[in-house]
């Protein structure tokens, strides 16, 4: 995603740091706000990455954000029918193979990438990464965007697979404040949300009120 050199001259680029970690009872979807034009350009520091595209499921975003509207906007569409024809929400994995038909199938002209992540009564919590070509990869945390390359060592370093929902808060929301503070075109504001069986939570993290990494 973050490494296509298309990217920065195709229109508004999310410049980003996105994730998704498993923990023990949910997962949590987070990323930073900012959008920028050329690469380094700050064109706006509040666009929400996360985009819901059933009850219980959300992806986010990072690459051409015209090219995930699009693409996210006709997965919800066939997500929204497949689940009339079922008579029962989808899978996360069904949602997650969309994206990557729809990936796949547009590789010559997209130039975006995903993270889907949900519930369901079938699998429980479940990660997925829709790389930009449309390979699909289930994990238990995955980590995109240009931002991640700062976070790597911090994300396997920190990463439990039994988190508690207040430990994976945690280290999500350190996570995405180790990369805004080092990847100038990741930055804004931080938009988690956690997913369950009992519903879906919204939480956002105003920049002056994430935590404060200091060198040394």
């Amino acid at each position: 995603m973050e490494g296509h050199q298309n990217c920065q001259y195709n229109g508004v680029s999310t410049g980003t740091t996105i994730l998704a970690v498993k923990y023990n009872g949910g997962v949590i979807i987070g990323s930073d706000s900012r959008a920028s034009i050329g690469g380094s350009y700050v064109c706006s520091k509040v666009i929400n990455k996360l985009i819901q595209v059933h009850d219980r499921i959300f992806c986010c975003i990072a690459g051409s954000l015209a090219d995930a509207q699009a693409v996210t906007k006709m997965a919800k569409f066939q997500l929204s029918f497949h689940s009339v024809q079922m008579e029962s929400p989808p899978l996360v994995k069904s949602a997650a193979s969309v994206l990557k038909e729809l990936c796949y199938n547009n590789r010559d002209d997209l130039q975006a990438g995903f993270i889907t992540a949900g519930w369901d009564r079938k699998k429980g919590a479940q990660v997925y990464t829709v790389s930009m070509g449309g390979m699909l990869i289930s994990q238990p945390f995955t980590i995109g965007g240009s931002g991640s390359t700062y976070i790597y060592g911090y994300a396997d370093a920190k990463y439990k697979p039994d988190m508690s929902r207040e430990e994976c808060l945690q280290f999500t929301t350190n996570a995405l404040a180790l990369a805004i503070g080092r990847d100038n075109v990741s930055g804004g504001v931080v938009h988690l949300v956690v997913i369950t069986e009992n519903g879906v939570e919204h939480v956002v993290i105003p920049g002056d009120k994430l935590p404060k990494f200091h060198d040394g």
